[in-house]
Parts: structure tokens; sequence; C-alpha cells
């Protein structure tokens, strides 16, 4: 079944800790995950980040909400339990708690108060603020794909529109991004010399040069299929090479991708969105406009309080 949104889970949670025992996030979100019958993919899928697991963080931020109307409380580091008002609540046989509910309880309506008070309300629009199944987390985790994905497709536009040699350029400097060639003169050197057909250049897999990478990079309009993959495989197999690179600025059929799977030399197909992902995580052609800390407590340091 679908993974629950935080609040959905805000009610088995209580129910979950009603027994007055304390229990620890960790047991509330395996006991959880078995009520709702999540499979393992479930349970291990990660929010886009990749720094933590989709439910867990759900879970976690149904736990927040609850100790902040006071219906949960943390008994120790790491453990909560039910409050007498949490208790009470479930006396009502209720069959939903959200936030519509909690906002029932002056401790949240205080709590959302403060929280809207120091943030920037102009600057989130109707659907964030609208969307109330997602966490904090999810939440900017979804705006900023949504504006990564509009740099990349800006991005994309404007590489199509550069000349081949800037293109080539971009591609060096990509690849001393991401670690190779070595230096920035060495690389220029040995990009785009090569003439060799199917081949735009070569360059050093490492610093010392232990192994050399071949590539093509081109601006292409339309699918690059499996005939285009042969011949640089071709090409690569002239020079007794075992590794190749192959970039464009369009996309790669189905069958080009098979066909590089399945061939005994090592080659890489990236494509214009892959390109223009490469290049926001190594910062070639963009810029940083600002940048967001995401905090929380260390428990660490008041472990001498706890």
């Amino acid at each position: 079944m679908p993974i629950p949104d935080y609040q959905t889970l805000m009610l088995p949670l209580l129910k979950y800790a009603a027994d007055e025992q304390e229990h620890s996030l960790r047991e509330a979100i395996e006991s959880l995950a078995d009520q709702f019958q999540l499979s393992d993919e479930d349970r291990k899928e990660l929010l886009p980040s990749g720094q933590q697991a989709r439910f867990d963080n759900r879970v976690g931020w149904a736990c927040t909400y609850l100790k902040k109307a006071g219906l949960l409380e943390g008994s120790r580091r790491g453990y909560f339990r039910a409050t007498e008002r949490g208790r009470s609540v479930l006396g009502n046989d209720l069959q939903r708690i959200d936030q519509a509910y909690l906002r029932k309880f002056p401790e949240f309506v205080e709590f959302q108060n403060r929280s809207k008070r120091n943030s920037d309300e102009d600057a989130v629009s109707p659907e964030i603020e609208q969307n109330v199944e997602m966490t904090p987390e999810e939440l900017i985790e979804s705006a900023h794909q949504s504006l990564r994905e509009n740099l990349a497709a800006e991005l994309l536009q404007t590489i199509k529109g550069c000349s081949p040699n800037f293109f080539e350029r971009l591609v060096v400097d990509l690849l001393l991004k991401m670690g190779y060639g070595g230096t920035r003169r060495d690389a220029g050197k040995a990009i785009g010399k090569s003439g060799d057909g199917g081949i735009d250049g070569v360059i050093n897999e490492d610093r010392l040069g232990l192994d050399a990478v071949y590539i093509q990079a081109k601006r292409w309009e339309g699918s690059v299929g499996r005939p285009e993959i042969q011949k640089f495989v071709g090409a690569l197999q002239g020079q007794r090479a075992r590794k190749g690179i192959f970039i464009t600025t369009s996309w790669f059929t189905r069958e080009a991708f098979d066909y590089a799977g399945r061939i005994e030399s090592k080659v890489i197909l990236i494509d214009g969105e892959q390109l223009a992902q490469y290049m926001i995580d190594f910062n070639v052609g963009v810029s940083i406009i600002a940048n967001y800390e995401l905090k929380k407590v260390d428990q660490d340091y008041f472990t001498d309080e706890l």
C-alpha cells in the first residue's frame, strides 16, 4: 500500500504509545510499518536528498506535532510516551487526528503561529501552504527539486545555443570538476585533438594518468541510437581503449543503452538531462544565489543532562 502521510500516522502513533510505557522512535517506526503492511521497498524509500527514509521522516513529524499539542512527551533521550491528555483524547473514539484536530489545543496553535511569524509568508506559495500531507522536509525538498528541474532545462537550452568549440570546453570543465584529467592544461591538450572517427578527445581518468578515457561530445538534435554507439565503440577498439564516455545534448534510445550495457568495453552514456544535472552538482555554468541549512538538536551535546 502507499506510504501513509504524516497526518494519517498521528492516531496510530498515539495509540501505540497509549500503554503508559516509554517507547523509542525506532520501535514506533517498525511497529507502524508492520501495521500498515509496508514492503521493504516502501520502508527503504528515501527523500530526494537521500539522507532519510521517507516513512521514518513522516513518523518523526507525526511524533513532533503530537508533542507540540501535548499528546506525547519526551521521557528521556530518544524516547517518548503518551501524556494524560493524549490518553484522554483516545477515549473519544476518534477516527483520525490531523492538524485541524490538533488546533483544539492552545499549545499547538501557538506553535503554528510562532512558525508563521518566523517565516517569510510572502515567499510561501499557496500550493506549498495548502499541501498538508507533506512534512516540512518534503515540502522543502519538493520545492528544491522543482527549482533544480527548471534550472536543468534552462541550462540545456543554453548549451544547445553554444558553439561546438564552447561545448567541448564545457565538457572539459565538467570532467575536471568530476576529478578527471589532472590539470586544466593537460585536459585542454587532450580533448578535441585526435580527430579519429567517432572520438572527439582523450582525457586521463586520474591525475596520475594510469588510464585514458576516450570521449565523444556532440550537440545533437533527436535521439542517439545504437548505430552511433557502435561507431564509437569501433573507434575505441581501434585505439585498444577500454573506457569511453559519449555525451550528447539530446537523449539515447533504449537500444543504445542495451548495447552499451552488453559490450566488453565500459561505455558511459550521458544524455542532455544527465549532463545538466552533473553541471548543477559540480557547479559548472551555474552560480549559487542562496544557501539554506537544516539543523536539528545535537543530542550528544546534552548527554550529561539527560
